[in-house]
């Protein structure tokens, strides 16, 4: 049963890179597979998918489609072009921008409201808007690392860590992952410059965006600030940062039909939440589920063990190189999932403090995700943006800006996690 559960991974995650466009009925046919086969039980089939991270993915969609349709982002793209003197720093600009909200809110909201930015500037300048989008998914998936509302996959850690919000910043008498996070970011903008060196076009814009309704401005800061809050409720529920979301869509839709008085805004809402990403990770989350329950999850920590013989520095090494080579073709949402168990058991087994191996994982597959397409919630949502324009990204257009990005991301915050934790 084990290797039909291995076979069956890999042959999802092969499917998912040849057949881009279907990866949702792949993803759920694949746990439709896991369940059939009797691989997972169907009584935990419910308790494998992350309801807390759907719920956030569909509530932050609906307030964000709320946010494009009062016209705050293209003001925002006014205020850019206003500020820079070319398309370079243009695109620099947003993509430090996508960084520090991503700190805050989940990667996919903010490549949701940021991208309507890039996509705005580039129709006011005829120019493709596919690398800067690029840019932005990229950098959002760097930041979210940096707090513990900042991505799912910190959410993870946290959780499974015990970390509260204050400890990404100071941990144990040293200075914490937010940090480190800012020291790649650094790095890979440097990357960024280099990569637009020569997209000088000038950026001029003499008209502004007028906004009239600020309301879906303040739900996204609301957001924000009872994400923050919700991490120091002790004993919270684990959907709370999802009934979160889900509220404040449902406020601002009330407030937008008592303002409006149509009706229609409730289906345009609905409809402007991407099903197809949210039916991938749920699809995912199960296929997941389905591995662990067949012990593939013990074996690799185990493996990880008699790989290195012991050597702890070698083993934080694996885990996180190896985590960016996984989570450049799995999702990195259900990959820190299943090896958060994989950390623990290793620390376990040669009896060591395991936060060097979590952060190391964390680092590694949050930023792993950029290598490729597929590696990260947001660059599915990125692409399913430029896709909705009118644009078709393949994988080694992304990889042109992904894999330089994440080396120089990655390279840094290895270097000063085993600083740090050793």
């Amino acid at each position: 049963m084990k290797l039909i559960a291995i076979v069956l991974f890999i042959l999802t995650y092969v499917l998912l890179l040849v057949f881009p466009k279907i990866r949702a009925y792949i993803a759920l046919a694949s746990a439709s597979a896991f369940v059939i086969l009797g691989i997972l039980p169907i009584g935990k089939v419910f308790s494998t998918v992350d309801w807390n991270v759907i719920l956030m993915i569909a509530g932050t969609m609906g307030v964000v489609s709320l946010f494009i349709e009062s016209k705050m982002p293209a003001l925002l793209a006014d205020l850019i072009i206003a500020k820079t003197p070319n398309i370079k720093w243009a695109v620099i600009s947003l993509s430090l921008f996508a960084g520090i909200i991503s700190a805050f809110v989940d990667n996919v909201a903010t490549v949701l409201m940021v991208a309507p930015v890039a996509l705005t500037i580039a129709k006011k300048l005829k120019i493709s808007p596919v690398p800067s989008i690029i840019a932005i998914a990229v950098a959002s998936n760097l930041q979210g690392a940096a707090t513990l509302v900042g991505d799912t996959t910190s959410i993870l850690l946290g959780g499974y860590a015990k970390l509260d919000f204050l400890d990404f910043f100071f941990f144990k008498g040293r200075i914490g992952i937010f940090w480190v996070v800012q020291a790649g970011a650094l790095a890979s903008t440097l990357v960024l410059m280099y990569i637009f060196r020569k997209d000088k076009q000038l950026v001029d814009s003499k008209d502004r965006t007028v906004v009239k309704n600020y309301f879906p401005t303040v739900l996204l800061v609301g957001m924000v600030v009872l994400l923050i809050l919700a991490s120091f409720l002790p004993n919270k529920p684990s959907i709370i940062n999802g009934v979160i979301c889900v509220s404040l869509l449902i406020i601002g839709l009330i407030e937008n039909y008592i303002r409006t008085k149509d009706i229609g805004i409730f289906s345009y809402t609905l409809k402007e939440i991407d099903y197809f990403t949210i039916l991938l990770l749920a699809g995912l989350f199960i296929v997941v589920g389905g591995i662990t329950e067949a012990g593939v999850v013990e074996d690799i920590s185990q493996l990880f063990v008699k790989v290195s013989k012991d050597n702890i520095f070698l083993i934080y090494t694996l885990i996180v190189w190896a985590s960016v080579l996984f989570s450049a073709f799995i999702d990195n949402i259900p990959y820190v999932a299943t090896m958060l168990p994989v950390a623990s058991g290793i620390a376990s087994i040669l009896n060591i403090d395991p936060y060097i191996l979590y952060f190391g994982l964390l680092t590694g597959a949050t930023l792993g995700g950029n290598l490729t397409p597929i590696g990260a919630s947001a660059n599915i949502t990125a692409l399913g943006i430029l896709r909705k324009d009118g644009h078709e990204v393949s994988a080694g257009t992304f990889m042109k800006i992904g894999i330089p990005f994440t080396l120089a991301a990655v390279t840094t915050g290895y270097i000063l996690i085993w600083l740090i934790w050793k």
